[in-house]
């Protein structure tokens, strides 16, 4: 397993990050122990989840699952770097969601209840929130820093200019503010390279991008078609909205002798900024067929290649649209 450091802090974390939103509503329990035990036998220390996972309003069944992982002990949780998230409603009273100070306290605490742990390592925020001032946002999250029970913060589907702000704000505060930035990234959705992949490079935030295969789209999803799987309706519509490119796109990963799916980790894994792509594999095997792409290095022809069939914005804002 290869690690880096998550943004400009000094915390190594493995190149692929344990997505675990499966877990629960697709992957039992069982199985969901047998994927995290794995992924340690792997190597990745990288463990991903939130509040909402499981989709049962206020249960937080994902973390739930997890917890109960880690406290079969073994070292477990001193092995892995835990982040979770909060935000999303957790329940029907008006303050059990959002960043308000006393929603981010109370969430923090529930989270480490149902993660049978006394600190989030990656604490992020699963979306901005407008109506809430800075500085109760960075308040609050500087007592969680103190009291030990959160060490690093992060942001989730931030737009750069939220990125910039939130930094100002803890920089008048000499609070170290935000470490990363998960964000929608992959091949064929390439808009934060206008303006939030800069700014993260900036600012020194790690990039952490979810949904990596497009929801399964650059997964090779024609070959499981011709293969006799089926697809969701969501995904035929998506597959005829794209059939062009998804068919040049596995012909040309057919003729690299390279799985698609392997492809579209290893080019976000070329990009400096990214720190680890997450992975939220529903099986075993699907977990043992991402290290390939860890493996896989990009020529510029290749890269120039994968540009043509999924051509991005044009580049980081404004030169994308303006000189």
């Amino acid at each position: 397993m290869e690690y880096t450091k998550l943004g400009r802090t000094g915390l190594q974390v493995s190149r692929l990050c344990l997505g675990t939103m499966n877990f629960g509503p697709l992957t039992t329990e069982e199985d969901s122990y047998a994927i995290m035990d794995r992924a340690l036998e792997l190597g990745i220390n990288f463990f991903d989840t939130a509040n909402v996972y499981g989709w049962k309003l206020g249960e937080g069944v994902t973390e739930q699952i997890i917890g109960r992982w880690l406290a079969q002990g073994g070292g477990r949780r001193e092995k892995i770097v835990l982040a979770t998230k909060v935000y999303n409603r957790m329940g029907e009273w008006p303050n059990e969601r959002g960043l308000s100070a006393y929603h981010i306290r109370k969430a923090c605490e529930d989270s480490l209840r149902r993660l049978q742990t006394d600190h989030i390592d990656l604490y992020q925020m699963h979306h901005v929130e407008r109506s809430t001032p800075w500085e109760e946002i960075w308040q609050a999250m500087e007592q969680l820093v103190r009291e030990g029970k959160v060490l690093y913060v992060g942001s989730s589907n931030f737009a750069g200019w939220h990125i910039a702000k939130a930094q100002a704000h803890a920089a008048k505060r000499n609070f170290m503010g935000l470490v990363s930035e998960q964000s929608l990234y992959n091949l064929s959705a390439r808009m934060v390279e206008l303006e939030v992949i800069p700014t993260c490079e900036d600012y020194g935030l790690g990039l952490i991008p979810w949904s990596p295969l497009g929801g399964g789209l650059l997964g090779g999803v024609l070959k499981k078609i011709s293969e006799g799987r089926r697809a969701s309706e969501r995904m035929q519509e998506s597959i005829e909205k794209h059939r062009p490119q998804i068919e040049a796109y596995e012909s040309f990963c057919q003729d690299m002798g390279e799985n698609p799916a392997d492809v579209a980790l290893a080019w976000l894994l070329h990009n400096p900024v990214v720190t680890a792509p997450i992975i939220g594999p529903r099986t075993l095997e699907q977990l043992n067929g991402s290290l390939r792409a860890l493996e896989l290095k990009l020529s510029e022809d290749v890269l120039t290649k994968l540009d043509e069939i999924w051509p991005g914005p044009g580049g980081p804002a404004p030169e994308a649209y303006a000189w």
